[in-house]
């Protein structure tokens, strides 16, 4: 999103509720003001959305999220920040490729548990390390319209194209984000000399 005005947050939102193959049934945020506002709660109410979100100054309570964030978004970008059309543009186009290849190409570990043996956490895992699509499908909480429509999601996408879009975009946004900031130093070094 450009910023976080109203405007782009329920463009968001329509953006995630049209991507998805099943109802959205709820939002679990953290305690940003794009989110906690009175016209997301008036929408929430009046789409019968479901809405949680983290307690004030704890933000480990999104830790799903921000291991997501670590995992799938600062190893592939880096912790660089983004501004103007063209970079957000071009960031766009890394998720547009992105998402589809998690969603259904990459497997991924489901924790199922955790126990603490003294010091130590013991984490249990499924021993079926599958993409979330697939696990998904194999989900019996899914009617067989809703996993034919991921099915038919899954074939429109070809992992290797995939794969090299988003690297393609990548380095588009780093050549990019790279002469914004040389720009920028060279501003400042003529500002400080003159």
């Amino acid at each position: 999103m450009p910023n976080k005005a109203r405007k782009w947050t329920f463009e968001a939102l329509a953006d995630v509720r049209g991507s998805l193959p099943f109802p959205l049934l709820g939002i679990d945020s953290d305690n940003g003001a794009e989110f906690i506002n009175n016209a997301l709660l008036k929408w929430r109410q009046k789409e019968g959305v479901m809405f949680t979100r983290s307690r004030p100054c704890r933000k480990n309570d999104n830790c799903h999220v921000e291991q997501k964030n670590n995992s799938h978004v600062r190893n592939l970008v880096g912790y660089r920040r983004f501004s103007g059309a063209e970079e957000l543009g071009t960031l766009a186009r890394v998720y547009r490729s992105l998402c589809p290849l998690l969603n259904y190409f990459i497997p991924t570990r489901k924790l199922l548990g955790k126990t603490r043996v003294g010091a130590k956490v013991k984490k249990a895992c499924d021993k079926n390390i599958l993409a979330p699509c697939r696990r998904l499908t194999l989900s019996a909480d899914l009617s067989d319209e809703v996993k034919a429509e991921l099915a038919r999601r899954m074939g429109l996408h070809d992992p290797v194209r995939l794969q090299r879009e988003a690297h393609d975009a990548v380095a588009a946004l780093m050549e990019l984000n790279g002469k914004r900031n040389l720009e920028g130093a060279e501003a400042l070094a003529a500002l400080q000399a003159g």
